[in-house]
């Protein structure tokens, strides 16, 4: 009989109550995740394990290679070969720690990682000095997870449910390792809207790639929307990450799910790709925010020069403080070729790379390829104090190789920073939730990539003074041509001053150092149009240098791009009418005189 998604979470929940007083709140995921997973893989190999270890024992001899073999009577990626179960190991009180910690050693090598990760030998001598270890071992023996009761996705979900849980509690590592479900459906609508075919093929098969890929929850939310949409595609899962408990809870989650474990690789990303020379349908990521990559410099670096555009950071490098764009330059070039189908990406990211760098600075740079090359479809706004370890301005970038034709060469602009509701409790920094709803209604936006409003949803909002002002759920979107973003900066000068010399190269028009400034003329004018209409009616004698030119294109000026999204959606406020100023203050000088009787007296 199948378990419902909350006696199953529930049940699995509470091995917690044994854990209260000797454990952290924080740290029950150590010990019940791995539980979890072994009663899980335990279950799932039960009809085939008979099989399984008498092949073991016929062929283990022979010196032939195993590993294709037991798996291939497993069905599945992976195998045990020990004789044990947790039944078995509890039959033997006095020598569960032994017996445990040899039964997980065997199984094979992508399962034996995970346990490994999960510090899980370390656990169960823990679990052993607090008296606890048979009791827990118990408690999960007595979990029915087997395929025919708990089927893969209802398994998934509720793997899930606890990771989030345990992330929930763990507020410290929450934003480290866990993005707001939210967010990732909204991802993952931009992606499937903007593929036709994984929206009503039957069967499509599609990849998805996480080069930070924490605990998997883009992957498995990913993969779970995916799902919603197309109930028949085949999503295949592949990621990344350098945490190594990150890591086992996502290769954990993989192993749950039926994908391959094989697919999610340990290591920095930017340093070591584990995934070198692949491409994928779709990437999807939450990189750090505004941490720096000295770590890896000396390996970015040397790749950006020796291999430049044929490697991933062809276009440039940001500044050391802030690695964000290299993980998006990553992801695009992960990206399967426009030829072979395309590929799409949808990241979070802060406002820093929007428009962080002058011109001709690595992230200006990078910038400018991304827009040149049309890369970029959109950019949606998100709500501050939506991420559990920061509250500020947050954006997702959606880019395509394959642009739709009315998209080619455009750039859509949404601002959804008002589309939220206000959580109950705030968890960490996290204080408002996206609802299903207003995902619809900001894909739906995005999809029909037209300009206009929309000031629906009115909420009120009270304030630390307790009046309330009513402010409504805007949604506007923008389109712009991907040169409105870009500009030239030029050099403008004006001759000496009376009585001033210097030294000027040959051929050179002598000009004032202390006069000379700069000009950023958008690259949809014309320099001498702008130059007539803002500079010479208050400068004359002003001329633009030519000789500093743009190392790319040649022309004078070097060029920049930036995207200044709050310039933009602007909205003007009046100000309030003096009347009301001046009664607030006569009600503060009211409070005041009471408050200085008290004194008085």
């Amino acid at each position: 009989m199948t378990k419902s998604f909350s006696e199953l979470a529930n049940l699995i929940w509470a091995v917690a109550d044994l854990l209260r007083g000797d454990y952290k709140q924080s740290d029950y995921g150590k010990v019940i995740l791995p539980f979890t997973l072994l009663r899980r893989l335990e279950c799932v190999l039960e009809p085939s394990k008979d099989a399984v270890l008498a092949e073991y024992e016929k062929r283990k001899a022979t010196g032939v290679v195993l590993d294709p073999i037991l798996k291939r009577k497993s069905g599945l990626p992976f195998y045990n070969v020990s004789a044990f179960a947790l039944e078995k190991v509890l039959a033997d009180s006095k020598n569960i720690r032994a017996n445990l910690i040899a039964y997980v050693s065997e199984f094979s090598e992508d399962a034996r990682d995970v346990f490994e990760r999960f510090k899980f030998t370390e656990r169960i001598a823990e679990l052993d000095d607090k008296d606890l270890l048979f009791q827990v071992t118990q408690s999960f023996a007595n979990v029915d997870l087997h395929p025919s009761a708990v089927p893969n996705d209802l398994m998934g979900l509720v793997f899930e449910e606890l990771i989030r849980k345990f992330s929930e509690l763990s507020n410290e590592t929450a934003g480290e390792h866990f993005t707001p479900r939210e967010v990732v459906r909204l991802i993952v609508h931009c992606l499937f809207s903007g593929d036709d075919e994984a929206l009503s093929k039957p069967g499509v098969v599609r990849s998805m790639y996480d080069p930070t890929a924490g605990t998997g929850g883009i992957l498995s939310v990913g993969e779970a929307t995916a799902k919603g949409i197309n109930s028949s595609a085949i999503i295949r899962l592949f990621g990344q990450e350098l945490n190594d408990e990150s890591y086992a809870i996502c290769k954990a989650d993989m192993l749950i799910k039926g994908q391959d474990p094989a697919n999610i690789k340990r290591g920095n990303t930017l340093s070591a790709d584990g995934h070198a020379g692949t491409k994928f349908d779709y990437g999807a990521a939450n990189p750090p925010f505004g941490v720096d990559w000295k770590k890896v410099k000396d390996f970015v670096d040397d790749e950006h020069t020796r291999r430049g555009y044929a490697g991933r950071f062809g276009p440039g490098l940001p500044r050391v403080s802030d690695g964000s764009l290299l993980f998006l330059m990553h992801l695009i070039d992960k990206m399967r070729p426009a030829e072979e189908g395309g590929g799409r990406v949808g990241i979070v990211l802060n406002g820093s790379p929007l428009f962080t760098g002058d011109a001709g600075s690595g992230e200006s740079e990078i910038r400018r390829w991304i827009l040149e090359q049309d890369l970029l479809e959109a950019i949606i706004a998100l709500p501050n104090d939506l991420f559990f370890n920061t509250g500020i301005a947050t954006y997702i970038w959606v880019l395509s190789n394959h642009k739709s034709k009315e998209r080619k060469n455009k750039v859509q602009l949404i601002d959804a920073t008002r589309m939220y509701a206000k959580m109950k409790k705030s968890l960490g920094n996290k204080r408002v939730y996206i609802t299903d709803e207003q995902i619809d209604e900001i894909t739906q936006v995005y999809s029909a990539f037209e300009e206009g409003s929309t000031f629906d949803n009115e909420f009120k909002e009270t304030s630390k003074k307790g009046t309330q002002e009513e402010e409504p759920a805007r949604l506007v979107s923008k389109i712009f041509d991907t040169k409105f973003f870009g500009y030239r900066k030029v050099t403008v000068d004006r001759p000496l001053a009376e009585g001033k010399t210097g030294k000027f190269k040959k051929g050179e028009k002598p000009y004032d150092k202390d006069l000379r400034d700069t000009e950023n003329i958008p690259l949809t004018e014309d320099i001498n149009t702008y130059m007539k209409r803002e500079v010479l009616p208050h400068v004359p004698d002003a001329w633009v240098n030519v000789d500093v030119k743009d190392e790319k294109d040649g022309q004078p000026g070097k060029v920049g791009y930036e995207i200044n999204f709050n310039r933009y959606f602007y909205v003007y406020k009046a100000p309030r009418k003096p009347e009301v100023i001046a009664a607030e203050i006569r009600v503060m000088e009211e409070r005041f005189v009471e408050l200085m009787k008290g004194v008085l007296v």
